[in-house]
């Protein structure tokens, strides 16, 4: 059985059936006898893709990314597809990376969903106004005007993570990843380092927050005589990278170099050393971020701002420690 089928028994319009089942609009009460009695003789369960269609929507989210690529996206990702599942929704997937259309293939995305989840700052401002009406959430940047923001912590994490280095007796610092726009995490991230270290810390950028660009940097980085003593790297990747750009110069970590990283993916906590970092709820990330827009495209209301906590995970990277965490 359909809604269509639910409709002709009816005698109404299949906006009146769904409107009737879904509570979303005022319905006669006779009216409402007939659909409900015509839902009962056709044993009619309700789809999420027929009511959307009945109402012109989709019964689809879109979600837009900088690039697929590493294990922090991939969470993130994992989080949002499968509350969008229970939901009832479908996903399209947009990557960023190496686009030449962004701006086309947002635009085209945006047509043929119920409303946009985008990650940080992939999408260009004056686009962002151009989607303004319909839902919208982002993620991993900070508030901004007609559309509901999500994010995990960044300053207060940063600043206790360069406390804990600071303690340990280190004077040099370098922060891998070096910060682009305010207010997104990794300016966060390093508007906390600094705060803490001042001059003593110095940022050095990176090609890309991946592996290769951690290992590219610091490359560059320990080749010089004035070598940092500790490396506050802006990812777990960047830190890996950064992890075999200090076994290729013959230096032993923590002992030579400090090395730390940020998000604790799975990788963070199997590394030799084991990564001091801190721990991102990625997967609740996505989750929530699908659980918000579905509140937007079900029922519109004023944007909202949310940040999740997030966690100082000392491990064997950056000194001996009695609080160390393998796990």
């Amino acid at each position: 059985m359909t809604i269509y089928e639910v409709a002709k028994r009816a005698g109404v319009s299949i906006a009146t059936v769904s409107r009737t089942l879904r509570g979303t609009g005022p319905v006669a009460a006779k009216t409402r006898e007939k659909v409900l009695k015509a839902v009962e003789e056709l044993n009619f369960t309700p789809s999420r893709l027929g009511v959307s269609l009945a109402e012109g929507r989709h019964a689809a989210n879109g979600i837009v990314f900088p690039t697929l690529g590493g294990p922090y996206y991939a969470e993130v990702l994992l989080g949002y597809e499968e509350v969008a599942s229970e939901l009832g929704r479908s996903v399209l997937i947009l990557s960023a990376k190496g686009g030449t259309h962004v701006r086309e293939a947002v635009k085209e995305l945006a047509g043929r969903v119920d409303g946009l989840v985008v990650f940080g700052r992939t999408v260009p401002g004056d686009l962002v106004a151009e989607l303004a009406g319909m839902p919208l959430v982002f993620i991993s940047c900070g508030p901004m005007a007609g559309a509901d923001t999500l994010r995990c912590e960044n300053l207060e994490s940063a600043r206790l993570l360069a406390g804990h280095l600071r303690g340990h007796g280190y004077r040099r610092f370098a922060f891998l990843g070096a910060p682009h726009t305010p207010g997104d995490d990794i300016s966060e991230r390093w508007e906390g380092v600094e705060g803490v270290l001042g001059g003593a810390v110095r940022p050095v950028p990176t090609a890309e927050y991946t592996v290769e660009g951690g290992y590219e940097a610091a490359r560059k980085l320990l080749g010089k005589k004035a070598r940092p003593r500790a490396l506050i790297c802006s990812g777990d990747e960047v830190a890996l990278g950064a992890l075999l750009a200090a076994e290729e110069y013959g230096m032993a970590v923590p002992q030579d170099l400090a090395v730390t990283g940020w998000d604790d993916i799975m990788a963070a906590r199997h590394a030799r050393p084991a990564l001091t970092t801190v721990r991102q709820p990625m997967r609740e990330l996505g989750a929530q971020a699908a659980r918000v827009l579905d509140e937007l495209i079900t029922c519109p209301r004023p944007e909202r701002h949310r940040t999740l906590a997030t966690q100082l995970v000392i491990r064997a990277s950056c000194g001996t420690h009695p609080q160390e965490d393998p796990q």
